[in-house]
Formats: structure tokens, C-alpha cells, sequence
């Protein structure tokens, strides 16, 4: 098992360069970072009353991710998740190969579709085709990635015959996580990504629903997710899981299920609270070892 951990990094939380430096002397596998471009202000948010500041004020993922590869060495270095549907996939393909040349080769790019109509539809995308869009520009961004001239064709995404350099470290790209629960999500991690991102929830109510993944229906989802792979004749996809504490109970278990990587949230309201909460899942960690 792989541990990492992420956090919402905004104006008021630590910064991506420092906690990234800090994971890594910790002994931290990977550190993703969050993402949202903005918050409208008629946005109906689900989890509370009102949008919390750590959603209205984030740092771009890509340039907080580039801070963070130039104190590091080892660490990975992740999105969870970039909003790919509201990124123009020329420019996204640029960032992504470009971070992954100067972090030489560490990036591990999470995906996901979205949950906010209006801040989807600012970007000029329906919200009812965040899905298709998301897996044409993965399918575009794969071809600029790998292919000297590359062209891509298909409802939403159209891109003539073109170069563009560097190309990612990682061959044929770094790995593509795609986040998300519900019945369809699997479809999407084995149809075009190398791995799945849920957040598991250890305590369930159905108002969770497509929303976390329960913990006790995991089985069911793996066993999915390897039956999909056989289906479509590919190789093993991975699990990256989201949600659950460094509890030897959830360890065990995750690991029983063959879950590569466990990702442990990290508070963004202070620095002081980022840096203690990262220690003690660092002894948590170790005590498990």
C-alpha cells in the first residue's frame, strides 16, 4: 500500500511548495491538490448552506503542483481532481507534459466531470455533456501526448493535424485517474483512464449516493472494474482511494481488496493545522508499519 495526501491549497491554507517538502521528508508516496476555477455566487452547493472560502479561493492546481516539484525530488505529484471538462485540452495537454518534465516525470493526473451546473456552463460547456467532453479530451489530449502529429475528431473536441512538444517523461503519458461514484463511473476509469479515484465512505446513508462510494459495496465495484477489463481486453487498472482515515481496520481491508494507494485529506484553513495533521498520519503510518 502507497499513502499520500492532498489538500485544498488557497491564499490562507499552507503553501503547495512547503507541505509538498514536508510530505516528502514524512516519507509520503504522492500529494494531489484540488481544484476549482470559481464559484458562482447562484451556485447550489451540497454540503452546506453556504460555499465554504476553501471552494471560492484555490490555487491553480497545475502552477501550485509546478511550486511543488521544484523543492521535491521523489514525491508524486497529483490533481484530485482537475475539472477536465473545463479546460481547453490543447492547453491542458501543455500544462501536463510540461509538469511532467520539470517534476521529471512524477506527475499522476486525476480527472473528473464536475458537479457545479454554472461553473460548468462559464466555462461554455453544457452541463449535460460533461461526460462526452471529458472523454474526448482525454482521447485528444492521449494523441498529443504520444503521436508526432496529432489530430483528433469528434463531436465536441476538434483538433486539425498538429505538433506540440515536449512530450510527458512517463511513457505513453502519466497515469489518468478518473474520479467519481455511481453506476457509470467504472465504465469511464476502464474505458479510457488507468485507474479509479473514489472517496470511500466508512459510514453510509443513501443521501451519499453518487456522491461517495460505500465501503461495504467496494467488493462489488472491484470485482466490476476487473470483469470491465477483461470485457475490453486491457490490463489492470488501479485504485486510488479517497475518504478514510490511516485506521489499521481500513488499511487492512483496502489492502485485502488490492487498492494501490490511500490518500489522506489535510484541513486548509492554516498552515500550523496542515503541518500537525500531516505529522500524525506520518506516526499513524508508521505505527501500522
Amino acid at each position: 500500500m502507497k499513502f499520500g495526501v492532498s489538500i485544498f491549497v488557497t491564499h490562507f491554507s499552507a503553501g503547495p511548495a512547503e507541505i509538498a517538502a514536508e510530505a516528502e521528508r514524512l516519507g509520503f508516496e504522492s500529494l494531489f491538490v484540488s481544484e476549482h476555477s470559481h464559484i458562482p455566487v447562484d451556485t447550489k452547493f451540497p454540503l452546506a448552506d453556504d460555499v465554504p472560502m476553501a471552494y471560492r479561493s484555490m490555487l491553480d492546481p497545475f502552477v501550485s503542483l509546478g511550486a511543488a516539484a521544484a523543492v521535491t525530488s521523489r514525491i508524486k505529484l497529483g490533481t484530485a481532481i482537475c475539472i477536465l471538462p473545463q479546460h481547453d485540452p490543447i492547453h491542458c495537454a501543455k500544462a501536463i507534459s510540461t509538469l511532467d518534465q520539470i517534476s521529471g516525470g512524477r506527475v499522476v493526473f486525476g480527472i473528473g466531470a464536475g458537479w457545479n451546473p454554472p461553473e460548468m456552463e462559464n466555462h461554455g460547456v453544457a452541463f449535460g455533456n460533461r461526460f462526452k467532453i471529458m472523454r474526448e479530451r482525454v482521447e485528444a489530449m492521449k494523441r498529443l501526448w504520444t503521436e508526432e502529429e496529432a489530430e483528433y475528431h469528434g463531436e465536441l473536441v476538434n483538433i486539425s493535424r498538429s505538433w506540440q512538444w515536449p512530450k510527458p517523461v512517463q511513457t505513453p503519458h502519466p497515469p489518468i485517474l478518473v474520479a467519481g461514484a455511481g453506476a457509470t463511473v467504472l465504465n469511464r476509469a476502464v474505458g479510457y483512464g488507468d485507474g479509479w479515484m473514489p472517496v470511500i465512505a466508512a459510514q453510509w446513508h443513501e443521501s451519499m449516493r453518487n456522491k461517495l462510494t460505500p465501503l461495504h459495496e467496494m467488493p462489488e465495484m472491484i470485482a466490476q472494474q476487473r470483469q470491465l477489463e477483461a470485457e475490453a481486453g486491457r490490463g489492470r487498472t488501479t485504485i486510488t482511494s479517497l475518504g478514510l482515515p490511516p485506521e489499521a481496520q481500513y488499511i487492512d481491508r483496502l489492502s485485502e481488496l488490492g487498492v494501490e494507494r490511500m490518500v489522506f485529506g489535510l484541513p486548509h484553513d492554516g498552515r500550523e493545522q496542515a503541518f500537525a495533521q500531516l505529522q500524525a498520519y506520518a506516526d499513524a503510518v508508521s505505527a501500522y508499519a
